[in-house]
């Protein structure tokens, strides 16, 4: 067993919380610094489901990419959902911690691991190409392919989601240079253009970003569009860091939470 105080010493130096984005609110949202943990639950998020389950299986922390509170929380009075499941996990002595834009940025963060999964080679930060820490990563594929069969290879690496892949652009179109970034990332789309990506991937994009991106790209050039599950392309980083928490930690048991925590159930297709 470990006290959570010294497991905090750890998060903050594989995912520095002062690397964090001034917007965002990483970090420790319940638990004792003297609290002792045994085994910790990694997630995406944390969801009433998400923290039942850790509370009847024994874990003491659950370790999230999504802080559990942001902006917009005004109250944490039990009839509300937020403050319901946070009332369970402090009676039950569930700490939780929160990873996000700290652990978005770095080596081994959650970019670096999607843009491995798909076959980057080398991949370096998007908005820093000069450092190893940045948004999002690009680089280029070991062999060059098509657009319809990059899109194939991503719906077969990331976890199965209702809304599945999104694909804007020439089915037959050659892909080479690849740009990705985990989560919400429409913010990026200019840069990935600039860097001279053949397809940029991301989560979570809306009607009007792709549509002017598209019709950019048709007058200028520019980079082909893959829309996917924000929850999906964030998940694969936990497994990479389960394992390099086990490393440091042998003692301590270290699960994956494989409980889809994406909201969307099902499609109605015409």
């Amino acid at each position: 067993m470990t006290e959570l105080a010294a497991l905090l010493k750890k998060f903050d130096a594989l995912w520095p919380l002062v690397d964090a984005e001034d917007w965002d609110a990483p970090g420790l949202v319940a638990g004792s610094l003297r609290q002792e943990i045994r085994k910790i639950l990694l997630s995406v998020d944390v969801t009433s489901e998400i923290v039942d389950y850790a509370i009847g299986e024994g874990f003491d922390l659950i370790l999230a990419h999504h802080p559990f509170i942001m902006r917009g929380v005004k109250t944490l009075a039990e009839d509300t959902a937020k403050g319901a499941t946070l009332a369970r996990a402090i009676r039950a002595n569930l700490a939780i911690y929160a990873a996000h834009t700290n652990a978005d940025i770095v080596a081994d963060g959650v970019s670096d691991v999607l843009a491995k999964a798909l076959g980057v080679q080398q991949p370096r930060p998007l908005t820093n190409q000069e450092a190893s820490a940045g948004s999002g990563r690009i680089g280029n594929l070991s062999e060059v392919t098509t657009l319809g069969e990059f899109a194939t290879k991503v719906a077969r690496t990331l976890p199965r989601t209702a809304t599945g892949v999104r694909v804007s652009g020439d089915f037959n179109a050659v892909i080479e240079t690849v740009a990705v970034c985990g989560g919400a990332g429409d913010s990026f789309l200019l840069q990935a253009s600039a860097a001279g990506a053949d397809v940029y991937l991301t989560g979570d994009l809306r009607h009007h970003v792709v549509q002017d991106a598209r019709e950019q790209a048709l007058l200028s050039g520019g980079p082909a569009i893959i829309d996917v599950s924000h929850w999906a392309s964030e998940f694969l980083w936990l497994d990479v860091a389960a394992q390099q928490l086990r490393r440091i930690y042998p003692g301590i048991a270290f699960e994956v939470c494989d409980l889809r925590s994406d909201p969307w159930d099902f499609v109605v297709t015409q």
